[in-house]
């Protein structure tokens, strides 16, 4: 079954204010039947300035729970879009710099 995958992320600065909540999209993926509940592995999140990317760098994964599963019957084919827990990240600790 073909999934769009999605990330709420909470972009704050150092005193906790909220600078912006982005939907990060990680893709459309092929998988088998998922469920509320189950996780998945993924590179962890990071900033370029105020731009939310993965954080390729080594050993830097993720273990994120899967909170909801949508399924949209207004369009066909229906689509189906999975959201994951929602990441806070903190302007100046989880930026990535530039990674090619």
């Amino acid at each position: 079954m073909q999934y769009s995958i999605y990330q709420s992320v909470k972009i704050v600065d150092m005193s906790d204010e909220i600078m912006s909540e982005v939907l990060f999209h990680h893709g459309e993926h092929e998988l088998v039947a998922l469920a509320v509940g189950s996780s998945v592995i993924t590179h962890q999140l990071g900033l370029r300035q105020f731009e939310v990317v993965y954080d390729k760098r080594e050993g830097k994964q993720q273990r994120v729970n899967i909170v909801d599963i949508e399924t949209d019957l207004m369009v066909s084919p229906a689509a189906t879009r999975v959201y994951l827990e929602p990441v806070t990240l903190i302007i100046g600790q989880h930026d990535v710099g530039q990674i090619f």
